[in-house]
């Protein structure tokens, strides 16, 4: 599995992040960055972008302009590209939260990837975040969240939680209307170390113990949990029985700078001075209501 991150929100690639946008991505591409609201928002989707292009480039051997991204019904992302032949179950996701971008790749397992940053609820209490987030999760998980020692890492749970769950429906590419209630997680270890990979989580899918799903957990700071969903793809035999993915010593993640992103990207459009001009009048995010201590 090839994994990668970038850090898309320092305030020093905020220029050159907004000129490469309309000059190293295609039209839909370009579309959509330009609706996010918030520059950081942007930024980061950007990074996703450029990430996904990077890694077709170079896996894949796609010339950079001749990479044609596009999207299933539900949003998930895939190559639309007569090029990729044998790699024809070749797939890859990406999320972007907090300070980072990341994607995950596979050659044969369906991939599903999410980044969840550990934040206080904006102008809400802990306790009522999750009186309202209720629904989101079984009474065994909740039982598993509310057992920490205090609010932080009972919404450090909370978002542990979460980022597996929507690893599982982005791999197999749904959305909105899924009932979350149905996937129940079992976590393991209840403490992550920072960097490690960890595979012993769990899934119950209505019940029942799924065999075929791998669930990859990694720290990448004290406040950034990143999980990675892998299961068979339908209709696919793989040679072997079991769902399995790196070695254990290898190290999941390679940070990217922008610099590196963009290092062999060749442009696919020309420079939109309009377009850089509304990136540039964008607020960089949203302002908080109030403030929390831990």
């Amino acid at each position: 599995m090839e994994a990668l991150t970038a850090t898309p929100q320092q305030d020093a690639l905020r220029a050159e992040m907004g000129r490469a946008s309309p000059v190293r991505n295609g039209p839909e591409e370009k579309e959509r960055i330009g609706q996010f609201v918030f520059a950081r928002d942007a930024k980061a989707a950007l990074a996703g972008r450029l990430l996904m292009r990077k890694l077709i480039a170079e896996e894949l051997c796609i010339p950079w302009n001749e990479v044609h991204l596009q999207r299933t019904p539900k949003g998930k992302p895939f190559l639309a590209s007569n090029l990729v032949g044998i790699n024809s179950n070749y797939n890859f996701n990406v999320s972007h939260q907090g300070d980072y971008a990341v994607l995950a790749a596979e050659p044969e397992l369906q991939v599903g990837i999410d980044i969840m940053k550990t934040d206080l609820p904006g102008s809400s209490s802990i306790p009522n975040f999750f009186h309202i987030m209720k629904r989101q999760f079984t009474e065994t998980e909740w039982d598993v969240i509310k057992s920490m020692s205090n609010e932080w890492m009972q919404l450090d749970m909370f978002y542990r939680h979460w980022a597996l769950k929507e690893s599982f429906l982005k791999a197999i590419g749904v959305g909105i209307g899924f009932n979350l209630q149905r996937i129940e997680f079992n976590v393991s270890p209840l403490q992550l170390e920072i960097g490690k990979v960890y595979k012993e989580t769990k899934m119950l899918l209505d019940g029942e113990k799924e065999e075929e799903w791998t669930f990859e957990e990694t720290r990448l700071d004290d406040n950034h949990h990143v999980a990675v969903a892998l299961g068979k793809q339908e209709g696919f035999a793989q040679k072997d029985s079991d769902v399995h993915s790196m070695e254990p010593n290898q190290p999941q993640f390679t940070l990217l700078t922008f610099e590196d992103l963009v290092a062999s990207g060749i442009p696919v459009a020309p420079e939109d001075s309009a377009y850089w001009d509304n990136f540039c009048s964008k607020q960089e995010g949203p302002v908080r209501q109030s403030s929390h201590s831990r």
